[in-house]
């Protein structure tokens, strides 16, 4: 029993997890990325099938006319590089899945990134709540030790004690959110519920930025929807060359043995054997080469709409994210030490009776406010790096 208790509490201990750890495990054990990467082995099986030769036909007749048996095969032979066009495209379609795979690799990234600082955020938040229960605890102490001196009324211990339950609220609730913030984190890592983290990277943490060209030109190269859109390009060429190679007929190679020719000239067995094609006159894959080559053309134009439209989503959350860096700047170097300060000398004031519980509460709410605002902003922060992650689609870190 003692051993056993002594493991529970080994795995309930917590993990020290960074962010560059959670999105290799998410990249190892994510049940979506791995029901996704299942399907490069159908992609494969695709070119197999692409590359299969026809079978034979064999023949066997039985007549009352002469020759009284016949024995032959048909054997379609493919002519003008037919089978390695289809295998061609049947490769260009598989790289084709593997460009979604790669899409939803930059998405659980996205993903795994704003998991984890939620639920840095959300500890953040539970602290600041229990933080600020203490400052209340604190707050009805001095009034209830300057109700006993007689210098306030009985009206502000009330006063003190309703703000000390509605911190004690706050904060339960804040850990309540927390828990949802860790589950969620927990699914998208395949960890068992009952895992916690100590994260190790912290809400205010953020990688070096890149210029705005350069994020640009990766985006080009990178972008997972422009990707996909080169890909069903190559997809489509590969599918006119099939298509031509499909307007020469496939040959057909008839061989086999007649028996059993009685009468003048006759014969017990004898060989026999033809050539047969289909005469491409009238049906030469005209309309289906048409549709690929206008589908082509239309990729070529969409692909350019999406770089433009992918440089300019670029341009948009490399601002946004500057101007949230701008925003945590204020609010950690100016803001909250102010309101802490004013706190403070709220505090004073009231402890030596130079002010009322009203402006002390007044303060509190004030830095509460400021703190709350200050880790949205830093949470925004991160959200706003990992949508232009996403966007640029390539690591940025």
């Amino acid at each position: 029993m003692a051993l056993g208790t002594a493991g529970t509490a080994t795995a309930q201990q917590p993990q020290t997890l960074t962010l560059a750890e959670a999105l290799a495990r998410a990249e190892k054990q994510n049940l979506d990325l791995q029901a996704a990467r299942a399907q490069r082995a159908v992609a494969l099986a695709g070119v197999r099938i692409a590359g299969q030769r026809p079978n034979p036909t064999a023949f066997f007749s039985v007549l009352r006319d002469t020759p009284h048996e016949s024995l032959f095969f048909d054997q379609p032979i493919e002519i003008g590089g037919r089978r390695g066009k289809r295998i061609e495209l049947a490769k260009q379609e598989s790289a084709l899945t593997e460009s979604s795979i790669t899409a939803l690799e930059r998405q659980l990234r996205r993903e795994v990134r704003i998991a984890y600082f939620s639920l840095a955020f959300a500890r953040r938040v539970t602290a600041q709540k229990h933080e600020a229960a203490k400052l209340a605890a604190r707050l009805k102490e001095i009034a209830q030790a300057r109700f006993e001196s007689g210098d306030i009324a009985h009206l502000e211990v009330t006063q003190a004690e309703l703000e000390l339950s509605r911190a004690n609220a706050d904060a339960q609730v804040a850990k309540r959110e927390e828990d949802i913030a860790l589950s969620q984190l927990d699914v998208l890592l395949n960890a068992p519920a009952s895992t916690s983290w100590d994260l190790a990277t912290g809400l205010d943490g953020l990688p070096q930025p890149l210029s705005l060209e350069a994020l640009v030109g990766r985006a080009t190269d990178s972008n997972a929807e422009i990707a996909r859109l080169l890909q069903e390009m190559k997809v489509e060429e590969s599918k006119t060359g099939l298509l031509k190679a499909e307007r020469i007929p496939n040959l057909g190679v008839e061989f086999g043995v007649d028996f059993n020719s009685p009468g003048p000239g006759g014969f017990h067995e004898g060989g026999r054997g033809q050539i047969s094609m289909e005469l491409p006159l009238f049906t030469r894959n005209q309309g289906e080469i048409a549709q690929s080559t206008s589908k082509l053309r239309a990729l070529e134009q969409e692909t350019a709409a999406k770089r433009r439209a992918v440089a300019g989503q670029v341009e948009s959350a490399y601002y946004q994210l500057n101007a949230r860096e701008a925003e945590v700047n204020l609010y950690k170097l100016t803001l909250v030490p102010a309101t802490k300060q004013l706190e403070e000398l709220a505090e004073e004031s009231y402890k030596s009776g130079k002010a009322n519980i009203l402006t002390v509460l007044g303060a509190q709410r004030d830095v509460r406010q400021v703190e709350s605002e200050y880790l949205i902003s830093l949470l925004a922060m991160q959200t706003s790096f990992a949508e232009l992650e996403e966007t640029t689609g390539a690591p940025l870190d």
